[in-house]
């Protein structure tokens, strides 16, 4: 008698030693508190402001879902989406967006990836990480040049740095 193919697999399945079936039942990761994401995004901004340039800023998680956006009075229409993408491009791609905006424009990186739905390949997005461990992104969008969202970005991350360090 022959047994279909399911039943042999179900069989099997149940069989599992229990410590086989459980290491990979639950997945621990760190993430940032709300209070230390929006404490970046105020830092991001302040940095911004001194410099003179209204933006927006925005702080999403591991996965991309934003935690933090800031607007500031006078940021384009644009800028608070735009910075959520940037967040959210850089958590993706795990890299700055500066980077990736680079290589797109010397073609190490294919075009199509820009046209993926909430990807935004300009300079002012950046990972969130310490100790090889990915907690999220920035991205600022607003000021005149991907270069100078950035530099706010980056006073972001230096503002919360010495918090998450582990």
């Amino acid at each position: 008698m022959r047994y279909p193919p399911l039943i042999v697999a179900a069989t099997l399945a149940l069989a599992m030693p229990p410590a086989l079936a459980g290491d990979d039942a639950i997945v621990v990761y760190k993430s940032l508190s709300p209070e230390i994401a929006l404490e970046a995004a105020q830092a991001a901004m302040k940095k911004c402001r001194d410099n003179g340039f209204q933006i927006a800023v925005a702080v999403v998680d591991r996965f991309g879902q934003p935690q933090v956006m800031l607007r500031d009075r006078f940021a384009g229409l644009h800028a608070p989406d735009t910075a959520v993408r940037k967040a959210y491009t850089a958590v993706s791609f795990r890299s700055a967006t500066g980077d990736l905006a680079k290589s797109l424009r010397s073609g190490q990186l294919e075009a199509g990836i820009a046209q993926l739905p909430h990807v935004a390949l300009l300079g002012g997005g950046l990972t969130i990480e310490t100790g090889g461990t990915l907690l999220g992104g920035i991205g600022v969008s607003g000021a005149p040049g991907g270069d100078k969202d950035e530099e706010c970005a980056r006073a972001g991350l230096d503002a919360i740095r010495d918090k998450i360090d582990f």
